[in-house]
């Protein structure tokens, strides 16, 4: 079977594709051919060895995969041959809080999934919605759960509240459908107005342009009669104005660790985050129940991903490429069809 394999730090010349023999399960084990992956702006931190988690070096890259449980070994249960399913990001995160017991995570501390043929714990497999393809299904285990977690965790949207997420990346596009579902009014910053478009086809409520309205905040604050918005997803930055932006007694969902922003921006001042009167939650993609949760919600009302672009397994060094050129809308699909 052939696996690609990484050295962190090198970037895509770090990346290499070996020959291996096919696995065999241990006890808890279960084999997976992989059928589809995902990748996105957190490979290729990891490609660079920029990503707040060790790398191992030699480490099989990939943490969002799906495939067909081809082989179980003793004492499986809970998953059989031939079922669909999916990886978890952090395997030993089956539920509660995220701890230092449960942070190992797929493609960074332990092999990934950019393989023809996976080893996982059965305890880290979800089964995937049957209305789903592989390649939808391959958009779930990073994106999706993530704004899942950063949706439902602090307790899930009412109806009528204002939901605010930032740019036109996976973690909003799905942050976006999901609050849709809730009956939320969603606001969501963009980039050009060819975005703003797809935005509103999606179900976008208002949307911002932050490159004419570089104070955006202001904009959001207008739109909600100055009261804010109860939630606001935030994976990019500036923080400062997801701050400004919030209602008194709601919710900031930190998405990753780009705390002010882009590079060069200023620290934040501690008064602005107390002048929130806000929560603000730091969110690490989420746990194996959260990702069963949102698949029950996926399941119930036949949501399909966006997806960008597919590119065939032999190709994935072009589609990192393609996620590093930046302007894709939706999610970069290896698949091994």
């Amino acid at each position: 079977m052939k696996s690609y394999r990484l050295v962190p730090g090198h970037g895509l010349a770090g990346l290499t594709v070996q020959d291996r023999d096919e696995p065999e399960p241990g006890r808890g084990q279960i084999v997976v051919r992989m059928r589809a992956n995902s990748i996105g702006f957190r490979d290729l931190m990891v490609l660079a060895d920029n990503y707040p988690l060790p790398i191992t070096p030699g480490v099989v890259p990939g943490c969002e995969g799906v495939g067909e449980v081809v082989a179980v070994g003793e004492d499986v249960g809970r998953v059989k041959v031939g079922d669909r399913v999916a990886a978890a990001v952090f395997p030993r995160w089956h539920d509660g809080p995220f701890r230092r017991d449960n942070a190992a995570q797929l493609g960074t501390m332990i092999d990934g999934v950019l393989t023809e043929y996976a080893v996982l714990s059965e305890d880290g497999v979800v089964h995937i919605p049957e209305h789903l393809s592989y390649e939808e299904a391959a958009t779930l285990p990073l994106a999706a759960v993530t704004a899942w977690n950063a949706l439902t965790a602090g307790g899930a949207p009412r109806p009528g509240w204002t939901v605010l997420t930032l740019g036109s990346g996976a973690v909003s596009l799905f942050t976006l459908r999901f609050a849709k579902l809730a009956g939320a009014r969603v606001i969501v910053t963009t980039s050009s107005a060819a975005k703003a478009e797809r935005l509103r086809a999606l179900g976008a409520d208002e949307v911002i342009n932050y490159r004419e309205s570089p104070q955006w905040w202001q904009d959001v604050r207008t739109l909600t009669d100055d009261l804010g918005a109860e939630r606001v997803v935030d994976p990019s930055g500036p923080l400062e104005q997801s701050l400004k932006s919030v209602a008194v007694s709601g919710e900031v969902a930190l998405v990753g660790r780009w705390l002010s922003g882009a590079e060069g921006a200023k620290p934040l001042d501690p008064a602005v985050l107390f002048g929130a009167g806000a929560v603000l939650r730091r969110v690490a993609t989420g746990s194996r129940a959260h990702f069963t949760e949102l698949n029950r919600a996926i399941a119930a009302h036949r949501v399909r991903p966006v997806i960008d672009r597919v590119f065939p397994f032999d190709e994935v060094p072009d589609a990192f490429r393609y996620v590093q050129s930046g302007g894709g809308f939706g999610k970069v699909v290896i698949s091994h069809d």
